[in-house]
């Protein structure tokens, strides 16, 4: 199994401004350039799922396997000999909120996908997440 994690300690936003900004799907275009379209039907829960293109990407079923609010999610995408996991936690600390996205990725090809899908994401992350936080303060 392959790991990587980014966290960012801020003062610029609350636990529940990163929720809300997360948990509306359907507008993660808006602050994400590299998503062409992420689409949700239904609540953003444990047990439901939403369709994702990046930019450039196929289109992709993702699975929300945990999501509790104001703490964090964790999504889940299969590919093919291989699974990929993304967990985004929320974490108050003395210094400030703490986000950290954990990619993990498993299985027989994992380093296939690790090599062009998950590492990209990773090196994405320090920009994205400060992208992330400019948008939630707005919220």
């Amino acid at each position: 199994m392959w790991t990587k994690s980014h966290s960012i300690v801020t003062k610029e936003v609350t636990k529940e401004q990163m929720w809300k900004l997360f948990a509306d799907v359907n507008n993660w275009h808006t602050w994400d350039n590299g998503v062409e379209f992420a689409k949700l039907e239904g609540k953003f829960e444990k047990g439901n799922y939403f369709m994702f293109q990046p930019k450039g990407g196929p289109k992709l079923k993702i699975g929300i396997i945990d999501a509790t609010e104001n703490k964090g999610f964790t999504d889940f995408t299969k590919f093919p000999l291989a699974k990929m996991y993304g967990e985004h936690t929320f974490e108050e600390t003395p210094l400030g909120l703490k986000l950290t996205t954990t990619m993990k990725v498993e299985g027989l090809l994992s380093f296939v996908w690790r090599k062009i899908v998950a590492q990209k994401i990773v090196d994405a992350l320090p920009e994205d997440m400060q992208q992330q936080i400019k948008t939630a303060k707005k919220l």
